[in-house]
């Protein structure tokens, strides 16, 4: 029976990819406030702005693709069963052809209702004002923003507690509630934590068997890839 991998994914696993990580070191998010584009009350005090901001990331997502480590994770699917939970937006690990993904923050080349979350479309172009849903209601981005829930949130949970090995690549895991999705695995769980400048949380400190790889998504993840296969023979 093939033992069950979560991969925990944050913007670095895309960086090398040429996604930009949209926070600057004074934490703007491309020169603008995180609440004037990532917020229910942005959207409200400037929707043109805020789907302009997304239309450029939209923009340069699809002159991309995905890198090396994307598909080392790929790989592990022939003696795994690999889920991937991801705080990314972009479809770079379905690209690189990951079976299981589950996107804690949205997605980039979605549209949703603004008035009904459950109204999603495909979105590989422009979503402009006088954009509208079915139901009649302006069409934004399929992102969750600050201050809104994770509706998958508790189906990332479930995988992370059924999960016999984790890997974090990419994220320091600062952020709630995605920071706190490793200290729901099992005691007994090798974690394994890939970042060129790893920033170890409390939920993480308190694992036994947490493993530090000071390496990036596309360096560090086809060398651990291998070591789990081997293991695995």
């Amino acid at each position: 029976m093939k033992k069950t991998i979560v991969v925990l994914t944050g913007a670095g696993m895309s960086a090398e990819s040429g996604i930009n990580t949209f926070r600057d070191k004074d934490g703007l998010w491309e020169g603008h406030d995180v609440m004037e584009v990532a917020s229910p009350l942005g959207w409200q005090s400037d929707p043109e702005l805020v789907l302009e901001f997304y239309n450029q990331r939209r923009r340069e997502l699809l002159k991309v693709g995905p890198n090396i480590g994307h598909r080392a994770l790929v790989a592990l699917e022939e003696k795994f069963n690999v889920c991937i939970v991801t705080q990314n937006v972009d479809d770079l690990h379905e690209r690189a052809g990951s079976s299981e993904v589950i996107h804690l923050h949205g997605e980039l080349l979605k549209s949703q209702s603004s008035s009904n979350a459950e109204l999603v479309y495909p979105c590989q172009s422009d979503i402009n004002l006088g954009d509208y849903c079915e139901l009649g209601s302006q069409l934004r981005p399929a992102i969750v923003w600050f201050g809104e829930s994770v509706p998958l949130l508790d189906e990332a949970i479930a995988q992370v507690i059924v999960a016999d090995i984790v890997i974090i690549v990419g994220t320091s895991l600062q952020v709630y509630p995605a920071a706190g999705l490793s200290s729901f695995a099992e005691e007994h769980v090798p974690i394994y934590y890939l970042d060129p400048k790893p920033a170890i949380n409390d939920a993480l400190l308190q694992s036994p068997h947490l493993k530090v790889i000071e390496n990036t998504a596309a360096q560090g993840l086809p060398i651990l890839v291998e070591e789990l296969m081997m293991s695995c023979r």
